[in-house]
């Protein structure tokens, strides 16, 4: 285990020794979402009884910063290896394929869980949002986050210059995150919508991690489950099948 600890702890490396860019600038981005919303929208949307607008938005934001970090830490780390070439000393070490894939989205946990950590914390110094079920939110955003982390190695993989990486950051992830139920209850929406947001595999991490806060949510938290570890259990699959491949790296 000892390559896969010391690539596990380089990857953890590469983003601390930034800190400021990885960690404490997400932090600050989102928590200006928080303000905007707050102001704006406060008393315009109804959400769960008894829970005001800017409660209900916080575990959101929160998973949204856990997921879009987690897949920056792991398609960044990828591409910027690829382009710089020294992906290759990776590829040559005694390393197993899954060792690798394992200790990318490792990286990329400890990441997006700081990140939303951060957000949580500075929040709860304005408002008192309540932790119903502790256990919920931990597994959702160890979860959301490793799914993340597992589509940010493919997305490294695929793309062969940082525009391919912004496109497939800007017309998936993006979109995805902000149309899952990050800002609204999609009960508030007209039936076609809430029948597309069901489509949505970033919709059942953001309600079931909010499901951790309130004890309430969209959608049952069980079959959120279930289809979160359904889809990561996909995803780690094929970015693991790509590694294993060497599609792009080896050629």
């Amino acid at each position: 285990m000892t390559g896969f600890f010391t690539l596990l702890y380089k990857e953890l490396l590469r983003f601390w020794k930034v800190g400021f860019q990885t960690i404490l600038a997400p932090i600050v981005s989102t928590l200006l979402y928080l303000l905007i919303f707050l102001h704006v929208l406060e008393a315009h949307v109804e959400v769960y009884q008894g829970v005001s607008y800017t409660v209900f938005l916080i575990p959101g934001l929160v998973m949204m910063a856990v997921m879009q970090n987690a897949f920056a830490n792991a398609s960044s780390s990828m591409i910027q290896s690829k382009i710089s070439g020294n992906i290759v000393f990776v590829l040559l070490s005694p390393l197993t394929y899954r060792d690798i894939f394992f200790a990318y989205i490792l990286a990329s946990v400890v990441r997006g869980l700081l990140v939303g950590a951060g957000v949580f914390l500075v929040t709860a110094l304005f408002f008192n949002t309540p932790m119903y079920w502790p256990l919920w939110i931990g597994v959702f955003a160890i979860l959301g986050s490793g799914l993340l982390g597992a589509l940010g190695v493919i997305a490294g993989i695929w793309a062969d210059k940082f525009d391919q990486l912004a496109a497939f950051q800007n017309f998936i992830i993006i979109p995805l995150t902000f149309l899952s139920g990050v800002f609204y209850s999609i009960h508030s929406l007209p039936p076609v919508w809430q029948f597309l947001s069901h489509l949505n595999p970033f919709f059942y991490m953001i309600d079931g991690f909010r499901y951790g806060f309130f004890g309430a949510s969209d959608f049952s938290p069980y079959l959120s489950l279930c289809i979160v570890i359904a889809c990561f259990a996909a995803i780690s699959l094929l970015a693991i099948q790509m590694l294993r491949s060497g599609y792009k790296l080896r050629h």
